[in-house]
């Protein structure tokens, strides 16, 4: 569905030229959902605005859909935009319009008659979740109804692709859940491929199939959000993954627990899949002579399975405890020992 091959985007500055993109290959299949994930500055925005055209590569190709976007001017790219829609943090909606009328607009533009664009506009408040909202201006809506009618206005040409940049960071997290919800929805219902970029990890896990990371404007890892969760390889990829499985509460109260813990040795176990499942602590009581605290722990979901984290302190003999190590290991869990006593 897309292809981004060998992107380059660089800017000339005071300074002399800057990498905005440096070198990206990326594959994203249909249907899929796709995260792109970084923090301000790592080159994310300027290389989902090439995907639609807003922005025009330095070097390398892009193609989407079988057209290559880094080509096409004029009205082939006008065409091609109608297959590759947008929504933005900020809602970019018109705010003298109705939410029909905002809806509408994209219709209007494409010459849609009359009684087919009123036809539409139905469907899509219906899928979005805006009845009894018609009517109402952007300013007597709520952060979460003006991304709903972006959503709804975004689908009304029927595109291929849905390009959200940074679509949730304006709004609270409970709406933020809401947004997901209606993105995976929508990403079922429709078969629609949808690329996102973020630097909320939280974002990624709820909702991604597939994840790529950037830093400087590199891809530094890609891959399953599942397996990059379970095996993070670059440092950026790891602060990432720790504010989901990790966040700054739970380690404050790890740090705080660990000072009642003068032996033993305190470890952080990782679930996978079935593994998150899995009755491991019973069978480790069972089987060693040890004492087990738990500290703390908790399971997510991902599009393609759970995930989990636990920490927990081992007591007793430390021949007994690097057995019991070995044998959570052999389960297919992922031990690290974060603390020696």
């Amino acid at each position: 569905m897309i292809s981004i091959k060998n992107i380059v985007k660089t800017y000339t500055s005071k300074r002399g030229a800057v990498k905005a993109v440096d070198n990206v290959n990326l594959e994203i299949q249909e249907g899929e959902i796709f995260g792109v994930i970084g923090y301000s500055g790592a080159g994310k925005s300027t290389l989902i605005r090439m995907l639609n055209g807003l922005e025009i590569p330095t070097d390398g190709s892009i193609t989407v859909a079988g057209r290559e976007i880094s080509k096409v001017k004029g009205a082939e790219l006008r065409k091609a935009r109608q297959e590759i829609s947008m929504i933005f943090q900020h809602f970019n909606l018109l705010w003298s319009r109705t939410v029909v009328d905002n809806i509408a607009f994209p219709l209007e533009i494409a010459k849609i008659p009359k009684q087919e664009r009123e036809k539409r506009v139905k469907e899509l408040i219906q899928l979005v979740g805006l009845e009894g909202r018609e009517n109402a201006y952007p300013s007597e809506l709520s952060g979460g109804q003006k991304q709903r009618v972006g959503i709804a206005r975004a689908l009304a040409n029927n595109p291929k692709v849905l390009l959200c940049d940074e679509a949730t960071s304006a709004l609270d997290p409970q709406t933020t859940d809401s947004i997901l919800e209606l993105l995976v929805d929508i990403n079922k219902r429709l078969g629609l491929t949808i690329v996102l970029i973020t630097h909320e990890m939280h974002v990624i896990r709820k909702i991604c199939h597939q994840v790529a990371v950037m830093e400087e404007g590199r891809v530094v890892e890609t891959g399953p959000v599942l397996q990059v969760f379970k095996k993070p390889q670059q440092p950026i990829t790891k602060r990432f993954v720790q504010q989901v499985t990790e966040p700054e509460e739970t380690r404050e109260t790890i740090e705080h627990l660990l000072n009642q813990f003068p032996s033993g040795k305190v470890i952080q176990l990782t679930f996978v899949g079935d593994g998150a499942e899995q009755p491991l602590i019973t069978n480790l009581i069972r089987q060693y002579p040890l004492t087990v605290n738990i500290l703390q722990g908790k399971i997510s979901q991902t599009q393609n399975g759970s995930y989990g984290t636990l920490f927990i302190h081992l007591d007793g003999d430390e021949k007994v405890i690097e057995e019991a190590i070995a044998y959570i290991s052999s389960q297919d869990v992922g031990v690290e020992v974060i603390d020696n006593g």
